[in-house]
């Protein structure tokens, strides 16, 4: 597997495929480049899914998010591709991209995208004492 920034993204088979169950992510060291300005935008990408057959592996992932961070892209651009990308390579039962973009003009931006397959309905939550 190489080491340089790509946008290839690997998955392997779910280990529990009949189980809905939720993976998280926090990807604190995102970096693009702004369209307007060229300067750098820094966010913590949170990814959260609930795999169907495939999860995406994390080398891959790293460097497709390391892919980033000489493109010029808005943060409601950037945070949809991302989604798009890892719901094409795996096509889960439910995805949620959050990124949070370091405050910038005195402006803290979050951007939120989520997918969820046509034949998938959650589960009822359950709630402790």
């Amino acid at each position: 597997m190489s080491t340089q920034p790509n946008r290839d993204l690997d998955t392997f088979p779910n280990p529990t495929p009949a189980r809905d169950y939720t993976i998280r992510m926090r990807i604190p060291e995102f970096t693009c480049l702004c369209p307007k300005t060229g300067q750098p935008d820094f966010a913590t990408i949170h990814l959260e899914y609930v795999p169907e057959a495939t999860c995406v592996e994390l080398k891959s992932l790293k460097l497709y998010i390391w892919s980033f961070r000489d493109e010029g892209a808005f943060h409601e651009a950037v945070t949809n591709r991302i989604l798009e990308d890892l719901v094409a390579a795996t096509e889960p039962r439910f995805m949620r991209v959050r990124a949070e973009f370091w405050m910038r003009g005195g402006i803290d931006t979050a951007v939120i995208a989520e997918h969820r397959a046509d034949n998938w309905h959650p589960g009822t939550a359950v709630s402790l004492p």
